[in-house]
């Protein structure tokens, strides 16, 4: 079910990150689903978010190409970035740079390989930035609905505070309910991977030395935590739509969407 949009309004930006090399799913972006490209799909969910500027970051000139030919902004980055969020920031770096934001302004991190992304948990997500004025990020989490998915390892968990703050991210089942009764719900968070940062902060993420903790569970949020950061977390009532990592996935997003079964768009 969608989300209800907040009742506040919220100024951000959105950044889509979008690089063509993909071990899984080869020129993934430019995946046809129902007419259009991935990431074009992704890029207009953004729009609908409410975000006053939606920009797709990428390495490809076929990804730009198409973006803009599909009337959306695309903005060609460096081809080496080791991370969707490094290669956000030299975009955002720019922005602050030529005056088009200031140093306080949201940005949202739009994967692009989401396509059935709800717009109002974009808006959901900054405006949870937006209310935690000692927080330099935001995310967002739901409740796990079982046993299996706190035990999966490609399940990210996070526990928070009294204040909704991320206290851990986790791969392994936390908390852990020491003597769980089986016939109990779960009561763990699965973390969703959409975040928002105040645009200085992308600077100083990309200036911090790997954590140790990031290294171990192979989770950038933990650099953030490691380093004193905080990251407010909004809790949805129910999981998002799942994006797209596989051929399968791909295939149920095309299904879901009374999709095409064309491989890639120019």
């Amino acid at each position: 079910m969608p989300l209800a949009s907040p009742s506040a309004a919220v100024d951000f930006v959105a950044v889509v990150p979008a690089r063509r090399a993909s071990t899984r799913l080869p020129d993934k972006p430019l995946a046809d689903i129902a007419g259009k490209p991935m990431v074009v799909h992704v890029a207009d969910r953004a729009g609908r978010s409410g975000a006053k500027r939606v920009i797709v970051a990428t390495d490809d000139e076929d990804i730009a190409r198409v973006v803009r030919a599909h009337g959306h902004e695309a903005t060609m980055t460096r081809a080496a970035h080791a991370s969707g969020t490094d290669r956000i920031g030299e975009v955002v770096d720019g922005l602050i740079r030529d005056g088009s934001i200031d140093d306080d302004t949201i940005v949202v991190n739009v994967q692009g390989d989401e396509p059935l992304i709800d717009p109002a948990l974009i808006t959901r997500v900054a405006q949870t930035l937006a209310d935690a004025s000692d927080c330099a990020m935001a995310t967002a989490c739901h409740r796990i609905g079982t046993l299996q998915e706190l035990q999966n390892p490609n399940v990210v968990k996070v526990v928070l505070d009294a204040r909704g703050h991320a206290l851990y991210f986790s791969r392994a089942p936390i908390p852990l309910e020491r003597d769980r009764d089986p016939s109990q719900a779960v009561l763990a968070l699965r973390h969703v991977g959409l975040y928002a940062y105040r645009a200085a902060f992308l600077g100083v993420f990309a200036r911090l030395p790997e954590a140790p903790l990031e290294k171990l569970e192979a989770l950038e949020q933990l650099r953030a935590l490691w380093h004193g950061h905080r990251i407010a977390v909004f809790t949805a009532a129910s999981a998002p739509m799942a994006g797209v990592d596989t051929a399968e996935d791909l295939a149920r997003v095309r299904a879901s969407m009374g999709g095409a079964a064309g491989k890639t768009l120019d």
